[in-house]
């Protein structure tokens, strides 16, 4: 409405994201950590038998501690999940929407086309997040600049060959997390995580009002979990992403490497978009300054509140953190915006390295 600008004032209604404070209090713990493996674009994250299982392209690596990694099997189009089953079994998701089990190819409903992730529970049922009905993988950015929320989240029982649907009409589904019965889910364009019974098909949201984009989950030691975010949350997003006119105009007139959207990596090319505080002073990138990209990843407690954090902040390079997972009491950090996976050092005292 044209008078909105004015009625706000006594509304009391602003554009506003929450702050980075308390368990998100920022610091450099992925910028200062060591670098695990050089694996560009690293995304995909998942932990068997002692190895570490990692997408990168179209291939998954495979790493066991003292060896050089190894392609565990390279696929015709970039891969989008991965899982590893309570057998050893190894799932992968493709852009072009399809599912393998150990090479094979898996029957799928005609919706399921754009897999942001996959998780077997300890009995061997496979969860499966459909982020979008509309838009690829790849697309992602479009899907949130449409406010899209077309997602789903469907489940496979062991020795079933159909899919059942679990959910459905969500924002960008992007990480699965099997619970006792159920499964916690990340929806990353309305920033929470939430519960999905298995049984009745009931939702409720555990953690809302998240500072960033969620994206996947995976178990921690002693309970809980790590949620990595792929990219933060910033004003002027959120005011765009108010502006339906403004964005159907940029949707359709500007290359979307250049919209004003999140991102998994920026300030590569002078024709970013730029807030004034993220300029460059005397040199200095402020660590503080607004950005499109960030690197962030969160250790929740048994009952899924935020405890400490891990940070790549606005001047750092490890942004675009998709996954992260532990391995032999250490937590590694998949860094697709920073091409590399991050050795963040022992889960044991990060918490003491916080504080």
């Amino acid at each position: 409405m044209i008078f909105d600008p004015i009625l706000d004032h006594f509304r009391g209604k602003a554009v506003t994201i929450p702050p980075l404070d308390g368990a998100f209090r920022p610091n450099t713990l992925l910028d200062d950590a060591g670098v695990f493996s050089d694996l560009g674009e690293a995304d995909n994250l998942a932990v068997s038998g002692g190895r570490l299982f990692a997408s990168s392209g179209n291939a998954v690596y495979s790493f066991a501690v003292g060896c050089e990694p190894e392609i565990a099997a390279r696929f015709p189009a970039p891969v989008t999940a991965l899982a590893v089953g309570p057998g050893g079994d190894l799932a992968v998701a493709l852009e072009t929407g399809k599912l393998l089990i150990d090479g094979v190819e898996q029957a799928l409903p005609s919706i399921v086309g754009c897999i942001s992730a996959l998780a077997f529970a300890a009995d061997g049922t496979l969860w499966l997040a459909n982020g979008s009905a509309d838009h690829s993988i790849a697309n992602w950015s479009a899907d949130l600049m449409r406010r899209g929320a077309s997602g789903s989240i469907w489940k496979r029982f062991p020795g079933s060959a159909q899919f059942s649907q679990a959910a459905s009409g969500l924002a960008f589904p992007y990480g699965l997390l099997p619970v006792n019965g159920g499964v916690i889910f990340s929806e990353s364009w309305k920033h929470r995580l939430v519960r999905l019974d298995s049984a009745t098909g009931t939702q409720r949201t555990v953690a809302d009002k998240l500072p960033g984009y969620p994206a996947r989950l995976s178990p921690a030691t002693g309970g809980g979990a790590w949620l990595a975010f792929f990219a933060p949350r910033n004003r002027l997003i959120e005011l765009v992403l108010q502006e339906t006119h403004y964005r159907m105009d940029m949707i359709s007139l500007v290359p979307r490497e250049f919209w004003i959207a999140p991102a998994l990596s920026s300030g590569r090319s002078f024709l970013e978009p730029l807030q004034c505080g993220g300029i460059k002073t005397m040199g200095v990138h402020k660590p503080w300054s607004p950005s499109r990209s960030y690197g962030l990843v969160v250790r929740l407690g048994e009952k899924l509140q935020p405890l400490f954090s891990y940070h790549s902040r606005a001047n750092g390079h490890r942004h675009g953190t998709c996954s992260a997972v532990e391995l032999d009491g250490r937590l590694l950090v998949a860094s697709k915006g920073g091409d590399c996976i991050v050795d963040a050092g022992p889960t044991d005292i990060a918490q003491q390295k916080v504080h």
